[in-house]
């Protein structure tokens, strides 16, 4: 593993877990919007990730010694809609979306489902954060050690 490897991978983390939290940001934005360019309500999005570069299975990495595997990190691999959470049908007859009976379709958008997700991205950004200032520490008293002074 190279010396900037280490920074790389946590920047890798710090950028996928920045895109997640601007996703939910998204959704919570959307959480009431019923109408969208395409006259449909909102739909809840969920980004997925994968590991970035050197995609082995977790038995053949347990396998080979730890030299022979080399992390990339972690990238994002897309952004899907959420077609398995219902939609929320509210009884609201003077909305301006309501259908014949007074149901207004709402985003499949939960508040609290979307905040827990913030707080896991979040805490995941910072370990990340936290990972690359050790990493920066550790190359520097590295840099220090070599230099002499």
């Amino acid at each position: 593993m190279g010396m900037f490897d280490a920074f790389n991978i946590n920047a890798s983390g710090l950028t996928a877990q920045r895109f997640r939290m601007d996703v939910i940001s998204e959704n919570v934005a959307n959480a009431n919007t019923t109408r969208t360019k395409d006259g449909t309500p909102y739909v809840r999005k969920v980004v997925s990730f994968e590991t970035a570069g050197n995609n082995t299975k977790f038995s053949k990495v347990l396998g080979e010694t730890i030299r022979d595997y080399k992390g990339d990190g972690v990238k994002v691999t897309g952004v899907y809609e959420d077609k398995v959470s219902q939609m929320n049908m509210v009884y609201d007859p003077s909305h301006p979306d309501a259908d014949e009976n007074g149901y207004v379709l709402y985003p499949n958008v939960n508040i609290i489902t979307e905040m827990t997700n913030l707080i896991d991205a979040s805490r995941a950004y910072e370990a990340n954060a936290t990972a690359f200032t050790a990493s920066k520490s550790m190359a520097s008293q590295g840099l220090n050690l070599g230099g002499g002074s």
